[in-house]
């Protein structure tokens, strides 16, 4: 069962390029499932479960950038939350998450896109950890025109996810998540087609298994 873990910046088409993947290799793609299960393991609402999840529309990236902003505290210009501002404690939601990303790659592979799968899943035999990122400035652009954004708001919203993001790693795995020693391939998705993106990792993916 192929296994592939997903990095990706704002704006370098991760949510397109995932499960495509997936497809390819003809196992799930687990992105939105997660939060989901992951309430009710633990037997909470969804939104609660969503206000931890770091690829929640409006979950930690919103929560750190936002008006509804957590208490946080900076370390080394990265903004980490501190843990027990919410009914369900942070770490629990992240130890539940790293679980269910262990035992479904397990049981039936996967590609699984954020949510530190590269660290997660680091010893899992055969699993290929990829990066997607590029310039900031490419990836303005990239998502102003998929979004209809101006290039202004497209910053703002790349530079709220990718510091909400970064500070999900950083804070739970003491790790940063632009080390390229965490992955096999990295890829700029904003030089580079979809497709062909899409091929280069399936063709690693099929290399390593």
């Amino acid at each position: 069962m192929r296994v592939v873990t997903i990095s990706a910046t704002y704006g370098t088409a991760g949510s397109l390029i995932g499960p495509a993947v997936a497809e390819r290799l003809g196992v799930p793609f687990v992105d939105r499932a997660i939060p989901g299960a992951v309430a009710q393991a633990l037997g909470c609402t969804l939104e609660e479960a969503l206000a931890h999840d770091d690829r929640a529309e409006h979950g930690l990236g919103r929560l750190l950038s936002g008006a509804m902003r957590l208490p946080t505290v900076t370390f080394g210009g990265v903004d980490m939350y501190v843990p027990g501002a919410m009914p369900l404690p942070p770490e629990e939601f992240v130890r539940r998450t790293e679980r269910m990303l262990k035992e479904t790659a397990l049981q039936q592979g996967g590609v699984f896109l954020g949510r530190a799968g590269a660290i997660v899943l680091a010893d899992h035999p055969g699993a290929l950890h990829v990066r997607l990122d590029a310039p900031v400035k490419r990836r303005i652009i990239q998502t102003a025109t998929l979004s209809e954004l101006t290039e202004r708001e497209a910053r703002r919203l790349i530079e709220d996810n990718d510091r909400a993001r970064a500070a999900y790693v950083r804070h739970f795995y003491r790790a940063d998540p632009e080390q390229a020693c965490l992955y096999h391939l990295v890829v700029d998705s904003t030089s580079l087609p979809v497709p062909v993106c899409v091929d280069l990792i399936v063709t690693a993916a099929e290399s390593l298994g």
